[in-house]
């Protein structure tokens, strides 16, 4: 591992310096880093050298040109990507917070108020998102930023590039998830290659339905049975876990997660 870091500083030497690991997922390690040219710390994130070697430069940078292009207040801006001795890298703003992930770890269900203002704020960002045709295809709290009372929308480009550059089979073989089990809609989970906006609300309902609940709408011992979960079975009612709920929420969240995309919502408006 070290080897590695030292490989990726040499190689990014010029523009950028490492400063320490912040954290690591299926897709990616993140590192905090100094951006020398502009004098300011970022998140810089670097494929995993088994997923760069499958994707290639020219796909992944593509996609991530076409993801920087959106602005908006709920959508984590990208700054930079690019290619360097093998590596896939792209750089973010160094954001004080946490994630989604590390709240609701601490925490298990969160109030209904908060609940909202979060879901408000995601699909705000995916709404400006589908707007501009790109479709994040991986919602999930862990790339979901808290700053304060607001949510940020991060990682846009990245999932779409690794979906369309290499097969699933392949990536599930080499342990890479395309999406995360537990909130991938049912066309994500059989592997449709017709994947649009209406999988990002099956996803969001998915979200909710775990914020509100304190638990995500399926569950299985393998990745696999979770996925079959989504594609052969009902989720039972937010309100078994939480009586609380109030029905207009707890029907939003459970036509998120129907079945077929054309009974879910089918705009944000």
């Amino acid at each position: 591992m070290a080897d590695l870091v030292e490989r990726l500083q040499a190689a990014l030497a010029d523009r950028y310096r490492i400063e320490r690991e912040l954290g690591s997922g299926g897709m990616a390690t993140v590192y905090l880093a100094e951006d020398l040219k502009l004098n300011r710390q970022v998140a810089l994130k670097v494929l995993r050298p088994e997923l760069a070697a499958a994707l290639g430069p020219e796909r992944f940078v593509q996609e991530i040109d076409i993801a920087a292009k959106l602005t908006h207040p709920h959508i984590l801006p990208l700054h930079d990507c690019g290619e360097a001795e093998s590596f896939l890298y792209y750089v973010m703003p160094y954001v004080e917070g946490e994630s989604l992930r590390d709240k609701l770890s601490k925490e298990g269900e969160q109030p209904v108020g908060d609940t909202v203002r979060i879901l408000r704020d995601v699909v705000d960002a995916l709404t400006e998102a589908h707007a501009h045709g790109v479709v994040h295809r991986d919602i999930k709290p862990e790339n979901i930023l808290l700053r304060g009372r607001h949510a940020l929308v991060m990682d846009f480009g990245v999932a779409k590039a690794v979906s369309e550059a290499t097969g699933r089979q392949q990536l599930t073989t080499e342990g890479i998830a395309l999406g995360t089990p537990a909130y991938m809609s049912p066309e994500q989970a059989a592997a449709d290659k017709h994947i649009d906006h209406r999988a990002e609300f099956y996803a969001v309902g998915a979200l909710a339905y775990e914020l509100l609940a304190g638990r995500p709408p399926f569950a299985g011992t393998t990745p696999q049975e979770v996925l079959a979960a989504h594609v052969t079975q009902a989720a039972e009612p937010v309100t078994k876990y939480r009586e609380t709920v109030p029905p207009g929420l707890a029907q939003l969240v459970m036509r998120c997660l129907e079945k077929k995309p054309a009974d879910r919502w089918q705009s944000a408006e």
